[in-house]
């Protein structure tokens, strides 16, 4: 297909990453000690604004792909976790599909990793010990929102939340709102997950960890390709990609 004339807009920008690389040497034993020294870095650099945000990519029953900005709420040995509407796009399409690609990036560091697996949902403890931590104002959004759903108005929006904002007012208690029924956690269980560190004349460096029995050729994302432990360094191989 022909296009039109590149626009140098686009074309002219580029940045030369000027930074430390990424050797097999320098990786923790595991992918989840792995990421939580580099999620500290970007917590400490003054311009990382929210570390903890990540695209998460997943598809519908036709095949045809989404992707979204959505918070990382914990980090730990089975994977990683955002909470959302069950029954906004991304729910239906986890639900139906539970696989789903996330990715984080620090550009002032010039990092990112990438990850892709299946998915499960979190049990209503875990949901309803995050709800509580939210600010009030997010608790009653959470009840407000009737997520991806076409909307009349914002008005509408905003009196459904101010319905909601009088039927559980701000008492300063963790318990003042319920959690909604249809709202709660998703758990990302990595097949693989991919530490990326930019490096000049785009010799990146791409260090993957891959369960111990996978293919590296041929990475299969499903259920049963064996999940291991992020903190278990027996159940991970390390492999390098060409950037």
């Amino acid at each position: 297909m022909s296009i039109e004339p590149v626009d140098p807009a686009f074309s002219t920008q580029r940045l030369s990453y000027q930074v430390p690389g990424l050797a097999e040497t320098e990786l923790a034993d595991t992918p989840l000690a792995q990421f939580r020294h580099w999620y500290d870095d970007a917590l400490a650099h003054p311009e990382v604004s929210e570390p903890n945000a990540m695209a998460l990519a997943t598809v519908d029953p036709h095949g045809a792909p989404t992707v979204r900005t959505v918070l990382l709420k914990h980090a730990e040995r089975l994977g990683f976790v955002f909470f959302t509407n069950y029954g906004s796009r991304k729910g239906l399409e986890l639900t139906a599909n539970p696989l789903a690609a996330l990715d984080l990036v620090w550009m002032p560091l010039h990092r990112q990793v990438t990850v892709r697996g299946v998915v499960e949902r979190v049990d209503e403890r875990a949901t309803a010990e995050y709800f509580r931590s939210r600010p009030w104002g997010s608790r009653i959004g959470a009840w407000a929102s009737r997520q991806s759903r076409v909307a009349a108005s914002r008005a509408d929006f905003v009196d459904r939340w101010r319905d909601f904002s009088e039927q559980w007012p701000d008492t300063g208690q963790a318990e003042d709102v319920p959690v909604p029924p249809n709202w709660g956690g998703f758990l990302v269980r990595p097949v693989e997950i991919e530490f990326w560190q930019g490096q000049p004349s785009r010799m990146h460096d791409r260090l993957v960890f891959l369960p111990a029995a996978a293919d590296p050729q041929d990475v299969r994302i499903t259920a049963d390709a064996g999940l291991p432990l992020l903190d278990d360094a027996s159940g991970w191989q390390i492999v390098r990609r060409e950037p």
